[in-house]
């Protein structure tokens, strides 16, 4: 046993020392502030990796100073050099063995523009710049900006490399992903820490508890060795957590954990798993190791030993990965960015994260030998498990069937198969139901009768979800209200009627033309709305009114509880209604194929874009730096950043809050630029 932990720490050692491409040390962004009624400052901000640098425009010819180049317009004129803002570092560059002017981590170059007229100008061109760190350089890069100013509207910040011509530019917010690579390592690994306690509470988790406290209960007779057992466990989900991780960091990036977390093969592998683990626990069968991993383990382990338990923790980690992708896919993006040492530090404070309660969990079953097996109570709390394995494992189907539209397992039928299975498990507990390996049950314990009472409080509670009641409490596991087909006398269709907005009319407003892709995706609340980004900005043009982007999913837990909790409130939703034009934006969407003269190859990942999930979420990620859903923007109709977006937050007042401060700026012309300034 220790020489394989001797094993298994050297592996980590020599896997820390792992180096992954550096892709982009410099980010771009743009963006501009109206100085007068014709003049314009034009703001080029340069975000730089730890330990790169970014050159001066003030050097010799070698290496390549940074260099602007403006396209020749009469609707504008240049009004002074490019400005540097920012601190120029003057030192001894061993690169090229000369001293040259640079900058680091942050660099800002202001160019002064005077427009001719009062219409619409759009400034266009190119810079150049070379980056090096202490040791080598990358090849110079031109990268490609255009500022639209409208003297009728304020600043508008533009996106870096857009992806189309006809789409509007967009501002881009991938600062929050900087911001954490200034940290510490340690200020890192503790909001790590703090990611992977928030990604304890989300469905995925779950199933795995009475699936640990199960599989340990057959513990060895020696408590030191259960013990030793669930320490093993612990620290093989910490290991294979940091191993995996960075290795699909670096490998193949966050494209596989949106993979994971929303196509079919994952989730239906995950859903037969929770089954056949469940028809284990009812006694169908007994799940052990095949024999040749059993000789191959420690000899002086229980059957399945300590590779049985390396074998349960990394069952958790590919059951987590599926529900927590947003949040380790954000620790892993920094590897995209050319971090190794970050995301290992960081994978490490997340894993540690389910270490810790599901080493308790796996520890506790070994007080259970010391208390009394009469009656088969052990058996029980294993069918019991079974019930609850059964009912969870049906979420990993359920996403799979709403994000390739399968329509097998809508609302209603999945309500309906809670019900039967925690109804079975009530009259289980109650003692009128007996499997296999069951002792009779002479009578009624106190126990069994609390829980009893408890399961079939919770099948009365489920009973009036089939006929349309939200469910609030269970909005993040079930399928959304737009899946629920059963229609009582038009009160559930659209589910319009049950969420009046303080005895108004509660008829959706109008909108300009029939929704691209409405034959397979609704808005919910009754809201209409567009789920096509371009459809979706000319109606608000046509309508002179915001848009509201929901970054969205199907399976998106998160997404459904803020739909259910705080867009359903009264105040939440008259704004949308009312005020905004609304686009949901499906990112894990694997059914809608887009025309092929829609396809493209995105420049974040180099692979082709082809259906509305892939597009929606390249989307997200290219204009906005964010890859984690729910994601709210508000944007103007030049593409401004009317207020700062917003994650999952179930503070209703904030969100009303939110959406009103979007209103007044897009009524001002003001964007997150001048807000932020």
């Amino acid at each position: 046993m220790k020489g394989r932990l001797i094993s298994l720490l050297l592996l980590f050692s020599l896997f820390s020392h792992l180096q992954a491409q550096i892709l982009e040390p410099v980010k771009w962004s743009f963006s501009s502030e109206k100085v007068s009624e014709t003049e314009y400052d034009l703001v080029f901000k340069a975000t730089i990796d730890m330990h790169w640098h970014l050159y001066s425009q003030d050097i010799p010819m070698s290496p390549p100073a940074t260099t602007f180049s403006f396209t020749d317009s009469r609707d504008y004129s240049l009004q002074g050099p490019v400005m540097e803002e920012s601190k120029v570092i003057e030192e001894y560059d061993p690169n090229f063995e000369m001293v040259l002017k640079f900058f680091a981590e942050e660099a800002i170059f202001k160019q002064r523009v005077k427009i001719d007229g009062t219409g619409q100008v759009t400034v266009s061109g190119y810079l150049n710049y070379m980056c090096c760190d202490d040791t080598k350089c990358l090849p110079p890069e031109d990268v490609e900006f255009s500022f639209v100013l409208n003297p009728q509207e304020t600043a508008t910040v533009t996106a870096e490399k857009s992806d189309g011509a006809d789409q509007e530019t967009i501002s881009a917010s991938g600062g929050d992903l900087e911001k954490y690579k200034t940290m510490s390592l340690w200020a890192f690994f503790f909001v790590a820490l703090g990611g992977g306690f928030i990604a304890l509470l989300t469905p995925c988790i779950y199933p795995m508890i009475p699936l640990t406290v199960s599989y340990f209960m057959h513990g060895s007779e020696n408590k030191s060795k259960s013990i030793s057992k669930a320490i093993v466990y612990g620290l093989s989900i910490v290991l294979i957590y940091v191993f995996a991780g960075t290795i699909v960091a670096v490998t193949l990036g966050e494209s596989f954990t949106n993979w994971l977390s929303t196509h079919w093969l994952p989730n239906i592998f995950f859903f037969l798993l929770f089954t056949v683990f469940a028809a284990s626990f009812f006694g169908m069968f007994e799940i052990v190791l095949p024999s040749w991993m059993v000789n191959r383990s420690d000899k002086q382990a229980d059957k399945g030993g300590y590779l049985g338990a390396f074998f349960m923790a990394f069952t958790l980690v590919l059951v987590s990965f599926s529900c927590t992708a947003p949040i380790a896919g954000f620790i892993l993006a920094l590897s995209t960015q050319g971090e190794v040492i970050l995301p290992i530090v960081g994978m490490l404070g997340f894993s540690l994260a389910f270490a810790i309660p599901f080493t308790i969990f796996a520890i506790f079953p070994a007080a259970l030998d010391n208390l009394p097996k009469s009656g088969g109570w052990l058996n029980a709390v294993k069918v019991v498990i079974g019930f609850i394995e059964l009912a969870l494992g049906l979420k990993f189907l359920s996403v799979a069937d709403q994000t390739y539209h399968w329509e097998i397992l809508d609302r209603e039928v999945y309500l309906a198969l809670w019900i039967a299975i925690f109804t079975i498990m009530g009259l289980y507990l109650l003692g009128k139901i007996k499997f296999a390996h069951d002792s009779e049950v002479k009578y009624l314990g106190v126990p069994r009768m609390i829980l009893a009472i408890i399961t079939f409080s919770f099948v009365v509670y489920l009973i009036p979800g089939m006929f349309g009641a939200p469910l609030k409490a269970l909005s993040g596991w079930t399928p959304p209200m737009t899946t629920h087909d059963f229609d009582l006398n038009g009160v559930i269709r659209d589910n319009v009627k049950l969420y009046s907005v303080s005895g108004e009319s509660n008829q959706p407003v109008e909108i300009c033309e029939k929704p691209k892709y409405s034959e397979s995706l609704r808005l919910p609340l009754g809201l209409e709305g567009y789920f096509d980004f371009n459809q979706a900005l000319a109606c608000a043009k046509e309508q002179n009114k915001p848009l509201f982007i929901d970054f969205t999913g199907h399976g998106c837990v998160n997404c459904r509880e803020m739909e259910s909790n705080v867009w359903s409130d009264p105040k939440v939703l008259k704004r949308l209604r009312e005020h905004y034009i609304v686009l949901a934006m499906y990112v894990d969407d694997k059914k809608i194929v887009l025309p092929e003269s829609e396809w493209y190859t995105s420049d974040y990942d180099g692979k082709l874009k082809k259906t509305l999930g892939a597009v929606n979420f390249d989307f997200q990620k290219t204009k906005f730096g964010v890859n984690a859903q729910p994601y709210y923007v508000l944007l103007g109709h030049n593409g401004q950043v009317l207020a700062q977006p917003r994650a999952y937050d179930l503070d209703i007042d904030a969100f009303a809050e939110f959406l009103d401060l979007g209103v007044e700026h897009f009524k001002n012309g003001k964007s997150v630029a001048q807000i932020n300034k």
